[in-house]
């Protein structure tokens, strides 16, 4: 296929990595494909997405926009200018590189870029990850191709006529590896393994709660544990470990990072999980079967981790706490009754299962190769 048939694609999402993991899994799917002659990732240059994007080889387009206050102010009539002004820097850039579609995860990094291709007729497909859809998904909805939901709820809450379950698209790594090549290449002993993490960032009332219960799911329920607790966290919460638990040093079966390059690994050799509720974690827990603790982030944008967390405690996959009900005592005693509950937690795994979507991101995919004009 010569050039002049292949298609260009700006790709955006940016702020939180359940914005741009998506996106630059299909990001790289395009650029993998046969009919892509150019992808171009937009985004915020002072955020993740921009390392991110560079490191995986795209050129970055950046525009300046930040979130939405949520008071009518000085503030927001400062954002509403800066807006429009990265929207207009995004509309140069569909007249420079003439795109035949733009794909967009949401959030207020994807806005610039949508309503410019709104502007300018050019087709656009977005993906929304979470059970309620963020504001901006639902606001540039109407004029979508293509709609791609993670949960069936999001459909309650968006007006397109073609909305698509394809589920979250992450990373392959997820289905490439065993439970015991995982724990193995961990170096994890025999029995089960708890894994706790508070996502990309790490969750400090979690890893506090967890290090108070460190010693009890080690010695009395004789667990494995790996704790993910983010960069921001690692010091205070190893500092905080030493003066309540200094024995952890001597156990072979602790295992506490900031965090883990290939989540991959933890997650297949876990059994069970605490986690936050984003998006992109659940799907990753789906994609393992983890039965799973979800302790929602109490400040998430229109508390759409709490909504996503109570879909997969309804479905049967999770146990559901509040992080103002977290405590010792709590977290003890929720993982004490799962794990003397082996029928228990194999059908919280087949429930988690039913929400893994591995072909995702090739659904997603070729939707939105049909669209690019």
């Amino acid at each position: 296929m010569n050039n002049k048939a292949k298609k260009v694609y700006f790709v955006t999402g940016g702020g939180t990595g359940g914005h741009i993991y998506p996106a630059i899994s299909i990001a790289k799917a395009l650029r993998d494909d046969s009919t892509t002659q150019k992808v171009f990732y937009i985004g915020n240059p002072k955020n993740l997405e921009a390392k991110i994007a560079k490191d995986e080889g795209f050129e970055f387009l950046p525009i300046d926009v930040t979130s939405m206050p949520r008071k009518l102010n000085f503030d927001f009539l400062k954002w509403g200018i800066k807006l429009d002004s990265a929207t207009c820097k995004a509309l140069f850039y569909i007249f420079k590189y003439r795109p035949n579609a733009v794909f967009g995860t949401g959030g207020y990094v994807s806005a610039p870029a949508i309503i410019a291709a709104l502007i300018t007729n050019t087709p656009y497909m977005i993906h929304d990850s979470d059970a309620h859809p963020g504001i901006v998904s639902r606001y540039v909805a109407s004029g979508a191709k293509v709609v791609s939901v993670a949960f069936s709820e999001a459909k309650n809450h968006i007006k397109n006529k073609n909305i698509k379950v394809f589920g979250n698209p992450i990373k392959q790594e997820f289905f490439n590896i065993s439970k015991s090549d995982a724990k193995k290449e961990l170096n994890i002993p025999k029995g089960l393994t708890l894994l706790i993490m508070g996502g990309s960032q790490g969750a400090m009332n979690i890893n506090h709660t967890a290090i108070n219960c460190l010693q009890y799911f080690v010695e009395t329920l004789k667990l494995n544990v790996i704790l993910q607790t983010g960069a921001k966290n690692y010091d205070a919460t190893i500092e905080f470990l030493e003066k309540i638990y200094p024995e952890y040093k001597n156990s072979d079966k602790i295992i506490i990072k900031p965090y883990f390059d290939n989540m991959a690994l933890p997650l297949n050799a876990a059994d069970i999980a605490i986690a936050r509720a984003g998006s992109l974690s659940l799907s990753e827990l789906s994609a393992v079967k983890i039965p799973s603790i979800l302790i929602p982030f109490p400040y998430a944008a229109a508390d759409h981790q709490r909504k996503n967390a109570k879909c997969y405690e309804k479905a049967g996959a999770s146990v559901y706490i509040d992080d103002f009900e977290l405590n010792k005592e709590k977290l003890e005693s929720t993982v004490k009754e799962l794990i003397s509950n082996p029928e228990r937690l194999a059908r919280m795994s087949e429930s988690t299962a039913q929400f893994c979507k591995p072909n995702a991101a090739s659904q997603i995919l070729e939707t939105l190769k049909e669209i690019a004009k």
